[in-house]
């Protein structure tokens, strides 16, 4: 356990302070600063589901408030879930395999970027990885509620992770397992249940947050598949190869989980679900099924264990030659992914950089500027980076976020906004790149009034561009009947 855990440790502190938040880290940031009273009223509307997330990261944030700290709760969940996953390896087949489960999972550039990432996902997966460590002893020794206890703390980080409980049941069903085994996590997965209700009856009435997503394709599976193995070739089929020798031992003796009955059913039934269930209502993002990631490692270990007892001729060898040669190959993959985990320690590599919007308005902005964001959400940027904004004036601003209970503040009405509008001739436009370049159209009445105000009576002149977000100044033309007219021309000699 040891090994894989510092491997991961050190990987997830490499490059932590990438100098800038993308927008969903901006939330967690701005979102557990507040109080606990705000941050309950915010949950009554939005983000609910994210909810047990934002008051463990309070007490963090109010140490020291910024990205090193926002990421660090990540970093040390992904640390123990490489842990976790080399003590399912060991307990599964043996030390050796739990070895080089845990280095695969820790040198994993889909594990990397989310130990690097100010969201709840890391967690949930130290905790679904930890609810099948606890599975696996529950199936041999009957003691239930630790599983239990566990498995409904990580749904309530975040309630996608109730598809372990499928998972699961096919591993009992793979495993043969006896009528007791099936009542004890039959009652461990009622009360999984019964505590995640509240849970699903409250985000259920906030899913217009997940209008954004798509209907997902084969195209979808593929990708996620070498997200899971390795996203270069040469990893990639390597790691297939191994993990389809895995399988061989996918049934072991009655009533005992196999490695490959743990980890493919953890590896399949998450995402499964979740695309098919996505085919009428869109609700899968591969962060969703981060968790699951875990059983990639176990089955390519599981199958690395295989060709090294056939290499061995059983019974396997007992030289730490064959422990030493999996740990290198293991290298070798890390050094042939390296500079996909460089890029992604890009700032870049995110969505946006909102650090990089906050310097280019800090160089162009003075105090006492108006500013307009288009859509309200891009009022993000000011919420994590104020000091860039100090002193400006919010055109469309009422109420302010943390007082409002919601996660950008609370803006005026269409005519108000586009009264504010008509009282300045000049106005920087924080705004979505796509929007303002045609290529999305604004939803609400609200952004239509900004978008159409901005589009009838300003110019564009100034701008920068950082990643998806634009920073332009609007100006008002001058009328020619009320511009300054040149003197007339003086007369010349006669």
């Amino acid at each position: 356990m040891g090994v894989p855990a510092l491997v991961m440790l050190a990987l997830g502190l490499w490059g932590l302070d990438r100098g800038g938040m993308w927008r969903d880290e901006a939330v967690s940031f701005q979102v557990g600063r507040r109080t606990v009273p705000r941050i309950w009223l915010l949950l009554h509307d939005v983000d609910a589901v994210h909810g047990l997330y934002y008051l463990l990261l309070r007490p963090v944030l109010a140490v020291h408030p910024g990205e090193v700290a926002l990421r660090l709760p990540s970093v040390c969940a992904a640390t123990v879930t490489a842990g976790l996953v080399a003590a399912l390896g060991a307990r599964l087949a043996r030390p050796r395999v739990g070895l080089w489960a845990g280095l695969l999972y820790a040198v994993a550039p889909m594990a990397g970027h989310y130990a690097q990432e100010g969201r709840s996902y890391a967690l949930v997966a130290a905790g679904a990885t930890a609810a099948t460590l606890l599975f696996v002893r529950a199936v041999r020794d009957g003691t239930w509620w630790p599983y239990g206890a566990v498995l409904s703390l990580t749904c309530w980080l975040h309630e996608f992770a109730v598809l372990l409980l499928p998972a699961h049941a096919v591993s009992l069903a793979l495993a043969r397992a006896g009528a007791r085994v099936w009542r004890g996590w039959g009652s461990a997965a009622a009360a999984v249940v019964a505590a995640l209700v509240p849970m699903v009856v409250v985000s259920r009435g906030q899913s217009a947050q997940l209008a954004w997503l798509r209907t997902p394709t084969a195209d979808t599976a593929e990708r996620l598949l070498r997200r899971f193995l390795g996203p270069t070739d040469e990893v990639f089929w390597v790691c297939l190869a191994l993990a389809v020798v895995g399988l061989v031992g996918l049934v072991g003796r009655r009533g005992e989980p196999t490695c490959a009955g743990v980890a493919l059913p953890l590896v399949v039934v998450p995402p499964v679900v979740l695309m098919l269930a996505s085919q009428f209502s869109p609700l899968y993002v591969d962060r969703y099924v981060l968790y699951a990631l875990s059983g990639a490692p176990l089955l390519v270990a599981s199958g690395a264990e295989r060709v090294a007892g056939a290499v061995g001729r059983r019974p396997l060898p007992r030289s730490p030659s064959v422990p030493l040669a999996g740990v290198l190959a293991i290298a070798l993959s890390l050094l042939h992914q390296f500079p996909l985990l460089q890029e992604d320690r890009d700032p870049r590599s995110r969505p946006d950089d909102l650090g990089a919007v906050s310097r280019a308005v800090a160089r162009k902005v003075e105090p006492g500027d108006p500013v307009l964001f288009l859509p309200a959400s891009t009022r993000n940027v000011a919420l994590t980076y104020p000091g860039a904004f100090r002193g400006t004036r919010d055109v469309a601003l009422m109420a302010g976020a943390a007082g409002s209970g919601t996660l950008y503040g609370r803006e005026a009405g269409p005519a108000e906004v586009r009264r504010r509008l008509a009282r300045v001739d000049r106005v920087w436009v924080v705004a979505d790149r796509k929007l303002l370049a045609g290529r999305g159209s604004p939803g609400g009445p609200v952004e239509r009034a900004k978008a159409d105000v901005l589009g009838r009576e300003f110019l564009g002149q100034d701008e920068a561009v950082r990643g998806g977000l634009t920073v332009r100044l609007y100006v008002r033309p001058v009328s020619p009947l009320l511009a300054p007219q040149p003197p007339p021309p003086r007369p010349g000699p006669s």
